[in-house]
């Protein structure tokens, strides 16, 4: 059994990784053997991420602010606030901003799982998982 406490095991470890639009605190990684990964982000206020993860599938659940994600394939905007969920079933590259005023909270899963090194490329993505063929 994996037990993690974000506020006595992550915050201000190697799992908590900041950058000017994001805090990644990584619960779970590809060494935990889970076949997915799980974090806790926060995007900050005013940012828009460019995205597209092409090597991996992610659900995000929000839990705090709100902002919206853009589909690049189409232009669709969707909102999102907490309750939202969005799932990037098909490698969907996408621009997420935190554009209403604050930062926002999210749940993310990814598959396969990151180690927790990676870091996003010119395309926003992450390279291809290690053990992917």
């Amino acid at each position: 059994m994996i037990v993690r406490n974000l506020y006595d095991d992550i915050i201000g470890s190697e799992s908590d990784v900041d950058t000017q639009q994001w805090n990644s605190r990584r619960l779970l990684l590809a060494k935990d053997g889970m076949g997915f990964s799980l974090h806790d982000t926060i995007i900050k206020k005013g940012e828009d991420l460019h995205l597209w993860y092409k090597h991996h599938f992610e659900a995000v659940y929000c839990i705090e602010g709100e902002g919206q994600i853009l589909e690049k394939k189409d232009g669709k905007v969707h909102d999102i606030r907490p309750g939202t969920v969005y799932a990037l079933n098909e490698n969907d590259a996408h621009i997420l901003s935190a554009n209403k005023g604050c930062d926002m909270r999210m749940v993310c899963v990814f598959n396969p799982p990151v180690t927790g090194q990676e870091v996003h490329d010119k395309d926003g993505a992450y390279a291809p998982h290690p053990e992917a063929d």
